[in-house]
């Protein structure tokens, strides 16, 4: 039989014959079985003294000047010495391999997500803490690699740039959750070499050293009106604040409260122990302005849960406000601040407790105002929780407070329209 003709092709096609094989020389065969929708293109060859047969593609695909082009390709490849079967085969077998390998890929998200419900969640008092750094800043940062391709100038990018947004503390607080999930993923058989491990506290932020910021009055009384001026800061913002200057809370116990922690008639918050950062329970005597401010912040809230609900919808498993969002908020009233040297959120508590001091406190009630565990003998044997007492300083916090609001002269002003654009 000679050579195959495109008409000869299509005659057969059209006539639906059907046969196993029709050569056009060079090892070029054409099969058209009854299952073949289209005839296919095989190539016929011997390899070490072997016959191979591969498929090189459908009439659709392949015209027959193109199936004899790839023959004559094929057949200078077995020339060489390559089993082009063979290779072929192998690299399906590769291919599938990798579609399995991707699609059983772990990410550094879906990692860290397994890590805090299986080693967090319902094993540490505040787990919200890890789901912060989760949303924050490993999720955004390496959350789409996947874990065996993250290498330590992934761990370094993600450092620094926490580092360049002025949260070195943050910094440490990610490397050492971010070691531990490596770890976590070693014993899973993910990996085998954690890519933070080398990193110490010196790569990310170095030494935290302890601040000493505390509010000046004056500086209060130019807080209370540059939140006034200040576009864009809500009232939630502007209530959160006072309320974390008046109660000595720590940020988050503000953030994360729910609604039926506070009993206002009574004008006490009872503040679970799973929320505090001792471990155990305090009831917290709150001031009649505290009572004002919090049921402004009830109403402001509508129907939800917390006290501070949160405000956008975001990936992010909190339904509260995020940690960062009063520290965001602030950053809008400082520019209207410029000769106060800069603070931050939790430099309030530092700021309460100075003040309390100046108010003539004693120390011990001071101390326990701030959820403050009595050092030493003092606190092994004083089991009294101080509560009238605290009611007491704290009424003359908010008295202080309260008069500060009014208080003249401050340096406040609006911004100017250059100021603006720095700000």
């Amino acid at each position: 039989m000679g050579k195959l003709t495109d008409m000869q092709i299509k005659a057969w096609i059209k006539a639906g014959e059907r046969f196993e094989g029709r050569g056009d020389g060079d090892g070029l065969w054409l099969r058209f079985r009854e299952n073949d929708k289209v005839p296919v293109w095989r190539y016929r060859y011997k390899f070490a003294g072997k016959s191979r047969t591969m498929q090189i593609g459908s009439y659709a695909e392949l015209s027959l000047a193109k199936a004899r082009e790839t023959v004559k390709a094929l057949s200078a490849r077995v020339a060489l010495g390559h089993d082009v079967a063979g290779e072929k085969q192998q690299k399906k077998t590769a291919a599938l391999a990798q579609i399995e390998e991707e699609k059983n890929a772990v990410t550094m998200l879906e990692l860290a997500n397994e890590y805090y419900e299986r080693m967090i969640l319902g094993r540490w008092k505040h787990p919200d803490i890890v789901r912060r750094r989760i949303d924050k800043d490993i999720g955004p940062m390496l959350g789409k690699l996947k874990v065996e391709d993250i290498k330590p100038r992934h761990i370094d990018d993600m450092l620094q740039s926490i580092v360049k947004r002025g949260a070195p503390t943050m910094a440490n607080d990610v490397l050492r959750w971010t070691r531990r999930m490596f770890d976590y993923a070693i014993k899973r058989h993910i990996i085998e070499i954690n890519p933070a491990s080398a990193f110490d506290v010196g790569d990310a932020s170095g030494k935290e050293e302890a601040r000493d910021r505390a509010l000046s009055r004056d500086e209060l009384a130019k807080l209370f009106a540059a939140m006034k001026l200040a576009k864009g800061f809500s009232v939630e913002n502007d209530l959160s604040i006072r309320l974390l200057l008046l109660l000595c809370v720590r940020k988050m116990e503000l953030c994360a409260a729910r609604k039926e922690e506070f009993d206002l008639p009574a004008s006490v918050w009872h503040l679970p122990g799973e929320r505090s950062k001792t471990g155990k329970p305090i009831d917290i005597p709150l001031p009649a302005l505290a009572v004002e401010w919090l049921q402004q912040l009830f109403d402001l809230a509508g129907p939800s849960d917390w006290l501070l609900p949160a405000r956008k919808m975001q990936h992010r498993m909190v339904p509260h406000i995020h940690e960062g969002t009063i520290g965001t908020a602030m950053g809008k009233v400082k520019p209207h601040m410029p000769e106060v040297t800069d603070f931050t959120v939790h430099d309030l508590r530092r700021t309460a407790r100075t003040h309390l001091a100046e108010l003539g406190v004693d120390p011990v009630v001071a101390e326990r105002c701030l959820n403050h565990k009595i050092k030493d003998v003092e606190g092994i044997y004083n089991r009294h929780d101080y509560f009238n007492e605290r009611r007491d300083a704290l009424d003359k916090w908010a008295g202080l407070l309260n008069a500060l609001e009014n208080w003249k002269p401050y340096n406040v002003t609006p911004i100017s329209k250059d100021r603006k654009k720095q700000a």
